[in-house]
């Protein structure tokens, strides 16, 4: 029985930050808009190579060979996450769309789930998760800015049914199972299943995306320097790596190894991740600012340790013209945006954490802003301000309008950007619209396509293209073939553009 005038001491776990309530309503509404984006999906950059690997799985599990041109080769997108979305396709009939949709959900759910738990092993305040993932998704720049593996809003809108959000979101889990794993690991370390299904999970997310991998392992580096693990830890984590890695090694449709090979060959895809540094990620340097108080804290902060990884590695890809380095970024920007969010909820002096609240909440209104082109994905365009409905890019109008004609694994002499779509329809185009590491003869196919639709090419020579790849349709638009020797118009679609019958 307590004594008059005394309180109960209240847990530190129960009570709420002020303002805990308001951040989750405001972080629900960004998943509220991102769900809504899943509906529409509109279609920009990759969608059409993630679409196509399905339709490959869904005819040919064991076998699907190359998910874009007609040829029996390997292809890193045949991933255990893609390989289970292709055996739904394959089981319900539902189509490629419909199961990037049904994808989407489930990793927009680990997503979020796996920021939580990641963010309550650094934190126990209630408004620490929702603030962070509004950070996550907000707090970047004012330039508009999209690419997969990167979780700011116009991204995430655009690549939210790809690989690289369902790898991110198993991240996050990986690290709060890694963080808890470790903990107090001198008395009682976690025990070798444990540290082994870890292990296992690093591979997955790997195998599911590479740069993503690259990302958590990073962050996983960054959660085990910070432990001050015991040696009988570091053991165990030693045979978690090696379970891992033979993992990777008996992934049975490609060649996780040879891709370590890659990177010159992508390296000019990703020069543009080195532009416009300032104007894609200025508010982060809100977030740089408090790592630098985790800093003096704590020499051995997690967030510091991964941002500082990150940092390393993403300058050394600058410096050395390694431009494909740049998709490492996310190591350096993800603890930033933590950071700031721990910083503004966690306990000190009222009126400290009150100004990095207001400084936080006006910089999450400036991104907000600078990525409201989003809404238009979700809302007509006619229906919104047109300064807001001016930021987002107009989505690709698809190709479902050849499909009354050309059939599954027809050959399409297209050029890139409609190769970069067609394939989503079942069909093969004669070059990737993609760089294709494993395709051997990748640059003879992009040639081919050049000579096919340049003006003084002879018809002899078109017609040996067209054997030598068995092309059945020709898809241009305007007027450069027309009246071309052995191409007969079929339908016309939208921008212009014509479908041709290749004569027999």
């Amino acid at each position: 029985m307590e004594r008059p005038g005394t309180t109960r001491a209240v847990p530190p776990r129960t009570v709420a930050a002020p303002g805990a309530a308001t951040v989750g309503a405001v972080a629900a509404l960004l998943l509220l808009l991102l769900l809504l984006v899943v509906v529409r999906l509109p279609w920009a950059g990759d969608l059409g190579m993630h679409a196509a690997t399905l339709q490959r799985l869904r005819h040919s599990l064991l076998d699907p060979g190359n998910p874009l041109v007609d040829a029996d080769t390997p292809s890193p997108y045949y991933s255990p996450w893609t390989v289970l979305l292709g055996c739904v396709a394959r089981v319900t009939g539902f189509s490629v769309f419909v199961v990037l949709r049904l994808g989407a959900l489930v990793a927009l759910g680990l997503l979020a789930t796996g920021v939580w738990r990641y963010v309550r092993t650094l934190s126990a305040r209630p408004a620490a998760p929702p603030l962070a993932l509004l950070c996550l998704v907000l707090l970047w720049g004012t330039s508009q800015f999209g690419w997969s593996g990167f979780l700011g809003l116009t991204s995430l809108a655009l690549t939210v049914s790809y690989p690289s959000v369902l790898a991110l979101g198993l991240a996050f889990h990986l690290w709060a199972w890694l963080a808890r794993a470790v903990r107090g690991s001198g008395e009682r370390p976690a025990g070798w299943g444990v540290l082994a299904g870890l292990g296992v999970l690093w591979a997955v997310v790997l195998l599911v995306h590479q740069f993503s991998g690259i990302v958590a392992s990073l962050g996983a580096l960054a959660v085990v320097g910070a432990a001050r693990a015991g040696w009988r830890v570091w053991g165990r984590l030693g045979v978690g790596l090696l379970v891992g890695a033979v993992v990777l090694w008996l992934w049975p449709y490609y060649d996780f190894y040879a891709l370590l090979g890659a990177g010159d060959g992508m390296d000019a895809v990703h020069r543009s991740l080195y532009r416009d540094l300032f104007g894609r990620y200025w508010l982060v340097l809100l977030g740089v600012a408090a790592l630098g108080r985790r800093w003096r804290r704590d020499r051995r902060d997690p967030l510091v340790l991964f941002f500082l990884l990150g940092a390393v590695v993403f300058a050394a890809g600058g410096v050395s013209g390694h431009w494909s380095w740049g998709r490492v970024l996310p190591a350096a920007l993800i603890p930033a945006q933590v950071a700031v969010a721990l910083e503004a909820v966690e306990p000190g002096r009222r009126a400290v954490r009150a100004g990095w609240a207001c400084v936080l909440a006006a910089a999450l209104a400036v991104g907000a802003w600078g990525q409201a082109g989003t809404l238009a994905y979700v809302v007509d365009r006619e229906a919104l301000p047109g300064a807001v409905a001016g930021k987002a890019p107009e989505p690709w109008p698809g190709y479902h309008w050849i499909t009354p004609w050309v059939g599954y694994g027809d050959v399409v002499m297209a050029r890139r950007l409609p190769a970069r779509q067609i394939p989503a329809y079942g069909a093969y185009t004669v070059a990737p619209g993609y760089p294709d590491f494993f395709l051997r003869d990748e640059d003879t196919r992009a040639a081919a396509v050049r000579t096919y639709f340049a003006r003084d090419t002879a018809a002899g020579t078109r017609r040996d293209i067209v054997r030598e790849y068995g092309v059945r349709w020709v898809v241009d638009r305007g007027a450069g073939l027309r009246g071309a020797e052995g191409l007969r118009v079929v339908a016309r679609g939208p921008g212009g553009q014509v479908l041709y019958a290749v004569a027999d």
